[in-house]
């Protein structure tokens, strides 16, 4: 009789990207027992050496030196837009497997070289299509940080509708947005040749994701995109910064006839997120995300009836966020079992395809077909 068998080696892991989403991304690390924090990087090597310094680990200035080293499984990407693709292909190359922060890259042809890098064959087939790169024999993990669907109320939600708790998706509605903060004009997500797209690019391309694990894949695109308020004063760096939107409003449609609607934006003076859908049978509201979100809540609607009042059940999620945690654990399960993740390469090319079919159908006013 064999005895039990070992547990598995700790995984090697690296953050390439030190600003608030690596810290957060190497504070989850550091609470987990299988997985060992080896290096992190950083243009600013003296934000790497912080954050290493808190977690007793390597720092460097030089993410080419991390794609590189043998002691490293798997690569956490959670630079400016303009890296992550440059990154993942790199470290894919060199046999990693990768969690790329969202929107995973500037456009649908960087989001396919990062596919094409770790052998998913061509978009648009199932990730399970074609070969894939491997190591030991298994395929390579993409994927995209999409912890949305990681949030209490959020995953619930999709729970019950799998269940069929609400019946054939109607249609689904979603606002989300915040108001940015002093200096926001300034920074690197007003500049389109380092951010790729404002607002629906930043934090849209979220809602949109949750579109597609909802409803699946769509057919229409329609637009509009606008810039309020967060436009640079200054001659030059407005003119660069042409054409990044800090509003965007934007329709859906399958094939099915079912409509998702979204308003994302910067000039939402109080951080709003909901996102509402309707079924036939009912309805699933969720509100807020934690923080400065508010509280998250989850409200559950069953119809009683044409035309009477639904039965209304509101859970609410009081606990810190634990979105983190949870897509942390289901990368590292995916890396274990060898299958393909939730959120995986291939969703994130679908969203950011969305994202600038919005950006096609606002610059011709015509109805994008995808």
């Amino acid at each position: 009789m064999s005895g039990p068998s070992a547990a598995p080696a700790p995984l090697g892991v690296a953050i390439i990207g030190c600003g608030l989403i690596g810290q957060r991304r190497a504070a989850v690390v550091r609470r987990s027992i299988d997985e060992k924090l080896v290096i992190v990087a950083d243009v600013d090597e003296g934000r790497a050496r912080a954050v290493a310094g808190e977690i007793s680990c390597l720092a460097t200035g030089d993410w080419r030196e991390v794609v590189a080293r043998n002691d490293v499984d798997a690569v956490v990407i959670s630079t400016t837009n303009n890296w992550l693709a440059p990154i993942a292909i790199a470290a894919l190359r060199n046999g990693k497997h990768v969690l790329i922060e969202k929107p995973m890259a500037r456009t649908p042809a960087e989001a396919e070289a990062i596919l094409q890098a770790a052998g998913y064959g061509e978009p648009g087939a199932s990730v399970s299509d074609g070969r894939r790169a491997a190591v030991g024999g298994h395929p390579l993990v993409v994927k995209v940080g999409f912890n949305h669907r990681f949030h209490a109320g959020i995953h619930k939600a999709r729970e019950l509708f799998s269940q069929g708790a609400i019946g054939e998706i109607l249609f689904i509605r979603c606002r989300y947005g915040h108001g940015g903060r002093p200096g926001y004009e300034k920074e690197w997500r007003v500049d389109p040749r380092i951010a790729g797209g404002g607002e629906l690019l930043d934090q849209g391309v979220h809602a949109i994701d949750l579109f597609l694990w909802f409803l699946g894949e769509f057919t229409e695109v329609c637009g509009f995109t606008a810039t309020y308020a967060w436009m640079p004063e200054s001659g030059a760096q407005k003119a660069e910064s042409r054409g990044v939107e800090d509003n965007a409003f934007a329709l859906f449609r399958t094939a099915a006839g079912q409509v998702a609607t979204l308003h994302a934006s910067w000039t939402q003076w109080k951080n709003l997120f909901s996102f509402e859908v309707f079924g036939r049978d009912g309805y699933l509201v969720i509100e807020g995300l934690g923080g400065s979100y508010g509280p998250e809540r989850l409200r559950i609607g069953k119809r009683t009836g044409k035309g009477a009042l639904p039965v209304e059940q509101l859970v609410e999620y009081p606990s810190e966020d634990i979105s983190w945690e949870a897509e942390w654990k289901e990368f590292i399960g995916a890396i274990r079992e060898h299958r393909q993740p939730l959120a995986n390469g291939y969703d994130g090319w679908r969203a950011i395809r969305m994202v600038h079919a919005v950006y096609e159908a606002a610059r011709t006013q015509q109805v994008v077909r995808l």
